[in-house]
């Protein structure tokens, strides 16, 4: 296992090998990546574990230089195993060009079935009896890592020492539409915060909006540009320097009567799902628990009208943006995702997807959790969250409009900080 060195940190690179169906054990092997993190100094040191699930879902593990973010709080205690979750970063990947392979698109979607919240808790099972010797180890989940986290509790509470959740309480039962119906709530306010800091970003989004309903625009990278998809730029509003990053992004937009180059290249950038395709590809299927989602987020999307960019135009209103949503078209106008158009449309019309947690387990639950829970989050509805939490058996709960959904990372560690405090009944 190669070592190496960053400003404070020591880094070792670790590979897996799991079950792409843990049912079947001794059929199809795939890789798992771990990205094991110590303290410089501390590399002899016998240190709890402390595993990280990524939120996504279809994100590989950050990466790390030195102890960035919440990690300088975190190796004050642990020795860290950042993990990419079954299919992304340097795991066996997922993408067009892997699955490319399978014959047909039913083999494609019955394949990727095994990529969910499930499969990479019994992988992370797994990979703790060669990591700990056997030992529990401490969960820390961001955003769908919370959902993991919450069905590793659910499934094999017995690997946790202790559970930190950061914006990652799911609904336990909750359907897709109701994800969305809350969600898009949100998102539209969102919206209405980000136009009354920038009201100068309401003309010029209309401009943008109206000439891309003229002319759609052909993107550097490959495929194409239209009110729709210029919509799903306030992905990141829910972040804590997400309205700003749109604001810059809207700031200087055209060359003459045309879109510049410049900012159709950081669309490109902020669209396209060339790095994460399993995102694109599983989102509704996270969600989904004994029926079929049928692409709930643009079925939900119709209910509100505030996001009829069209409309917006007509009456002068802001163009919307949307958010954590995708669509049916993007797997039409995005280079990344075509070839898996048809296999995307078989995992929307799936219905015997597995249940992901258990509440009666949880009910009775005897690791200590604590979690946060961003009163204004876009992306987790605290609607939601909150029952989760009153049904999790010892779990504290801090509710907090401090932080955005990325507070791990933005708030230098104090979050973490007050998990850890939290769930060792520090505070």
């Amino acid at each position: 296992m190669p070592s190496y060195r960053q400003p404070g940190t020591v880094l070792t690179d670790r590979v897996f090998t799991v079950p792409l169906d843990h049912a079947r054990p001794d059929a199809e092997q795939i890789e798992v990546f771990g990205r094991e993190v110590t303290a410089a100094g501390n590399e002899a040191r016998r240190l709890p574990w402390l595993l990280f699930l990524q939120g996504g879902p279809g994100m590989g593990a950050q990466r790390p230089v030195g102890r960035d973010t919440w990690l300088d709080r975190a190796l004050r205690d642990f020795r860290v195993l950042l993990l990419d979750q079954r299919g992304t970063g340097r795991s066996t990947p997922a993408t067009r060009q892997t699955l490319a392979r399978f014959p047909t698109a039913v083999a494609q979607a019955d394949y990727l079935t095994h990529f969910r919240a499930d499969s990479i808790v019994a992988d992370a099972e797994l990979i703790r009896g060669q990591v700990t010797g056997g030992e529990p180890w401490s969960v820390l989940g961001q955003s769908f890592g919370g959902f993991c986290t919450v069905a590793y509790l659910s499934r094999a509470p017995e690997g946790i020492r202790e559970a930190f959740i950061a914006g990652g309480l799911p609904g336990l039962a909750a359907t897709p539409d109701a994800v969305y119906r809350l969600t898009y709530c949100r998102v539209e306010a969102k919206n209405r915060a980000h136009y009354e800091r920038y009201p100068m970003d309401v003309e010029r989004g209309q401009r943008i909006a109206r000439a891309l309903a003229e002319q759609p625009a052909e993107l550097p990278g490959g495929g194409t540009l239209t009110v729709e998809r210029f919509q799903s730029a306030g992905m990141h509003l829910g972040f804590s320097s997400g309205g700003h990053e749109l604001h810059y992004l809207l700031e200087d937009p055209f060359a003459g009567a045309d879109l510049s180059d410049d900012f159709l290249h950081r669309m490109q950038g902020r669209l396209s799902f060339a790095a994460a395709p399993l995102y694109a590809t599983l989102h509704e299927s996270c969600y989904a628990q004994g029926a079929a989602t049928m692409w709930s987020a643009q079925r939900i999307r119709a209910e509100f009208g505030a996001f009829d960019a069209a409309a917006a135009l007509r009456t002068g209103e802001p163009v919307m943006f949307t958010g954590e949503m995708v669509y049916p078209w993007a797997f039409q106008l995005d280079p990344a995702l075509r070839p898996l158009a048809e296999c995307a449309e078989l995992l929307a019309a799936r219905e015997d997807w597995p249940r992901l947690y258990d509440p009666e387990r949880l009910a009775r639950n005897q690791v200590p959790v604590a979690a946060a829970l961003y009163f204004d989050d876009m992306y987790v509805p605290r609607e939601l969250s909150l029952p989760t939490a009153a049904g999790i058996q010892g779990l504290r709960c801090w509710v907090t409009n401090e932080f955005e959904h990325d507070g791990l990372w933005s708030s230098d560690g104090a979050v973490l900080d007050r998990l850890i405090a939290l769930a060792r009944g520090e505070t």
